[in-house]
């Protein structure tokens, strides 16, 4: 049973909410200026709270991407006493899920965590997880999700995850960019999982965290998703972390910049072609949704730490449609084909796969293929995505909770 909820939940007289025991998924971002404070300490004021469970990045979002929280000690600080706070993002598979005994003992569970529109985002993944251990443990305990604007919009990019791709960063059957709320997402993982238990969808409209409404997301979820402008281009910009290049992880613009010590060598490529503007529209990265601006950067962590590296910075050209992943695509390829010292990060990459990193960000033989240059063209990714994000937004519609339409960037 799905039920869409129009009051903020910290106004719902639902008896449970008042009386419970109540567990709470969450991080930093549940706050609300409604209220003016986390949605851990209104729970915890009221004498409810039991259990706060935590994502990837910790409470806080203070650890890096793929940093194992095992213990959470530094927690005990904020004088939560009696409340006990559980990682889900520890050492080992196990650990990316919660244990059911943590789970037999409540009353509700209640999740609120700020998506970012992309399938690699791995607070997907700990929902669907949480999900998955209420249903193989049979406890129907009724789970309330409070929604959140997606911040990438109702834009859809790519193709639905395989089953041999599906990993921690990625659900199987999700596109790149799937343009749902979390709310949304929820019901598709409750219909697709067959679950049992009660489903509470809070509006994203009763509770924002927003002062103004003119921005209704104004904390950033994690350290490499500092604003509105990085989601515009994490669906295709994610996809360097599988290679050799950095992703911009380190700078002030993760995502938005990439590059490498040695991808100084495409100015020799400009020389040699008599090109003098990376914008030019005969440039094979020419793309009229995104500018390029070379430039050279420093990342004070992750890859290439202290050393000084070519790249770009993609700019947004807000008249224009921008499908990102495509861009990122064909700029990858480009610099495979053009840099010598471009290579594929190697080895497993995350829990619950064996492949590597652009295997499971990929998650598509034919865009594998594309990248590798091996008999897949632009042409041809653009009629295959074509389909598939028309696909998808035909099945994504019967989730959908308001009035704005899925749309396609494809150009």
């Amino acid at each position: 049973m799905i039920k869409f909820i129009t009051t903020p939940l910290w106004d719902d007289p639902e008896p449970v909410l008042w009386n419970g025991r109540l567990g709470l998924l969450c991080n930093h971002t549940a706050w609300h200026a409604q209220t003016g404070e986390y949605l851990f300490e209104t729970f915890y004021k009221r004498g409810v709270l039991k259990r706060v469970f935590m994502p990837e990045h910790g409470l806080f979002g203070e650890l890096q991407d793929q940093v194992k929280l095992d213990g959470t000690e530094l927690y005990r600080e904020l004088g939560l006493k009696d409340c006990e706070f559980v990682s889900l993002y520890g050492s080992g598979e196990s650990s990316l899920s919660a244990n059911p005994e943590k789970l037999f003992d409540l009353d509700a569970l209640i999740i609120d965590l700020q998506d970012v529109g992309v399938r690699y985002y791995t607070f997907l993944s700990t929902l669907k997880n949480l999900f998955i251990t209420l249903k193989k443990s049979n406890i129907p305990l009724p789970v309330w999700v409070i929604d959140r604007e997606n911040p990438a919009g109702p834009w859809v990019e790519g193709s639905p995850l395989l089953e041999d791709y599906a990993s921690f960063i990625g659900i199987e059957g999700l596109p790149h960019r799937h343009g749902l709320t979390i709310g949304e997402l929820a019901g598709f993982l409750h219909v697709k999982l067959r679950m049992i238990f009660p489903l509470n969808i809070v509006s994203k409209n009763a509770a924002s965290c927003a002062i103004n409404k003119k921005f209704p997301w104004i904390i950033p979820p994690s350290p490499n998703i500092p604003g509105f402008f990085t989601v515009g281009f994490y669906s295709g910009q994610c996809l360097w972390e599988g290679t050799n290049a950095s992703e911009g992880r380190g700078t002030t613009r993760p995502f938005e910049v990439f590059g490498a010590p040695w991808m100084d060598n495409l100015i020799n490529y400009n020389h040699k072609n008599h090109f003098n503007n990376w914008n030019d529209p005969k440039h094979p990265l020419y793309d009229p949704g995104a500018a390029l601006r070379w430039h050279r950067f420093i990342p004070t962590f992750h890859k290439y730490k202290d050393e000084c590296c070519f790249g770009f910075q993609l700019i947004r050209q807000e008249a224009e449609n921008y499908h990102s992943l495509l861009h990122s695509l064909r700029l990858i390829r480009f610099v495979r084909e053009n840099c010598d010292g471009f290579e594929w990060r190697p080895g497993k990459y995350e829990a619950g796969n064996d492949k590597t990193a652009i295997e499971l960000l990929a998650g598509d033989p034919l865009i594998l293929t594309f990248l590798m240059g091996e008999g897949v063209e632009i042409n041809d990714l653009i009629e295959y995505f074509k389909k598939t994000e028309a696909d998808w937004i035909k099945k994504a519609g019967e989730f959908r909770l308001y009035k704005e339409l899925l749309r396609t960037a494809m150009i």
